[in-house]
């Protein structure tokens, strides 16, 4: 069974920074792409960035410029670095992986509150 364990959210001020991390059970290399989904109560969840296994990026407009996502494979970690914070980024973020033979996985979320 495929395991995401999320780390690094918290509260932060409006301007500040935090970073993710994705750390799955077995080689990054076993999924297709890897990334972040943010759902706020009564919302959709929505996609923040997303890596492919070969390092092709995919950013949301709303975040592009001030986020970056990364991976590292030696750790099969992937990392969410999230600068110039708006409280409009509120929200609990997912990991997803979407694994090679097609199962698609969740983590269990973490909470990212900025004040302002």
């Amino acid at each position: 069974q495929v395991q995401l364990v999320e780390s690094g959210g918290g509260l932060v001020q409006a301007g500040g920074s935090l970073r993710l991390s994705c750390a799955a059970s077995g080689s990054i290399f076993s999924f297709h792409a890897m990334g972040w989904y943010r759902q706020a109560p009564g919302k959709q969840r929505e996609l923040v960035a997303t890596i492919t296994s070969g390092g092709r990026t995919n950013i949301a407009d709303s975040v592009k410029g001030r986020f970056t996502i990364s991976r590292d494979n030696a750790k099969n970690t992937v990392y969410l670095q999230m600068n110039s914070l708006k409280p409009e980024d509120t929200d609990v973020y997912y990991c997803y992986a979407h694994h090679v033979l097609g199962p698609e996985y969740w983590g269990q979320g973490t909470q990212v509150t900025v004040s302002s």
